[in-house]
């Protein structure tokens, strides 16, 4: 059970990151909705009974939940947190104005979009002001030796080859081959090289499958091509190329997520590398122990993934409203209410058993079944 005990120590810098990327998302929603007029009743950080909180000059109740998991911004208009429009009978013409519901379609879905697109936004300012500080890791895509026996030398891997583009994306460093290849469980890289010599030659790769432990104890199964490169530096940027960069290593890693889950999906990857809150307790102690550096980073990856999941087309979630609003789009009307009503249950169902899931896997990886069945046998 140390894993589990771990988990204690742990908790401290999983509720500082949580509640910053929490604070985010909800702080571009409420941003947004003030931006468009509409009336915020309620920003809160973590669910349930109020701990602390106080109320603007607005009429906004700012406060925190003592359950820190999670938030919510809760509209002028809405019945609850989950934003079902409450009943317009109970609001004078006066105050139609600032209820969410009634705001024209195009306000409702940029309020929707701005929570996501604040956690893309955060990884970015991250990811800048890392390269424009500490530098951004660069290692050239110079191939220094080849392995035996290994999927570069049944490819055709020669030592000195500088890799162009694999699958059509172009590689400017060996951070940018390494991504890919590790995600190609299934079919084989089309890797275009430049010899030593200057010719340029095409080849097919099927990079091989292996398990990698990291520090922690922690099992990765990933592509491998066999290849050693040389030289890892950390170039400096200034402020627009900073930004650049930043923007593409966070389309990267969304990138590389998405067809992570592509892979559960399809059966290519194990699913029970899905991890639920329990893990990612884990995985942030683990990168504070780090140092401040590691935890930072974390952060900007934990907050891309939240943006991803949010925009998931799952009714509760921010994806399900906006395809709610396109079905509106295309109707000329909002479903009904009891259409609405039965989206949200299938949505909640949804959650709680993906919820479920990867928490069930996070109690597999920390030992406590076989704890539980080592006991009960």
């Amino acid at each position: 059970m140390e894993s589990l005990s771990s988990l204690v120590a742990y908790g401290v810098p999983f509720l500082v990151v949580l509640t910053i990327l929490v604070f985010v998302h909800e702080q571009g929603h409420y941003l947004i909705a003030r931006l468009c007029g509409v009336g915020v009743d309620v920003f809160s950080v973590g669910f349930g009974r109020e701990l602390v909180g106080m109320t603007d000059r607005r009429g906004t109740r700012w406060k925190i939940g003592w359950i820190p998991i999670g938030g919510y911004v809760k509209f002028r208009g809405d019945a609850n947190v989950a934003s079902v429009p409450a009943d317009a009978a109970e609001f004078s013409p006066e105050e139609r104005a600032s209820l969410f519901q009634f705001k024209p379609l195009g306000y409702r879905a940029a309020v929707v979009v701005a929570g996501p697109a604040a956690n893309f936004l955060f990884a970015i300012v991250i990811f800048a002001v890392m390269f424009a500080t500490l530098g951004q890791p660069y290692t050239p895509a110079v191939v220094s030796q080849v392995q035996a026996d290994s999927a570069a030398a049944a490819a055709g891997f020669e030592p000195g080859d500088r890799v162009l583009a694999i699958n059509g994306t172009a590689i400017d460093r060996f951070e940018d081959m390494q991504r890919i290849v590790r995600l190609a469980l299934d079919e084989p890289l089309d890797v275009r090289v430049r010899r030593a010599d200057g010719t340029e030659v095409a080849l097919s790769a099927q990079p091989r499958i292996v398990e990698l432990t990291d520090r922690f104890g922690n099992i990765h199964r990933v592509g491998q091509l066999g290849v050693a490169v040389s030289g890892q530096e950390f170039v400096r940027h200034g402020p627009g190329a900073a930004v650049w960069q930043a923007i593409k290593q966070t389309a990267d890693v969304t990138v590389s997520t998405l067809g992570a889950i592509g892979q559960m999906i399809t059966g290519t990857r194990p699913a029970d590398e899905l991890r639920g809150p329990l893990g990612i307790v884990e995985m942030s102690g683990q990168a504070a122990s780090i140092g401040i550096v590691p935890i930072i980073q974390f952060m900007a990856f934990l907050s891309i993934s939240l943006g991803l999941i949010n925009v998931l087309p799952i009714p509760l979630l921010d994806g399900g409203h906006l395809m709610f609003y396109g079905i509106e789009a295309v109707l000329g009307r909002p479903l009904g209410e009891r259409s609405q009503e039965v989206g949200f249950r299938i949505g909640l169902a949804l959650v709680v058993t993906l919820m479920l899931f990867a928490t069930w896997n996070d109690l597999v990886h920390l030992k406590v079944v076989q704890f539980v069945v080592d006991t009960l046998s």
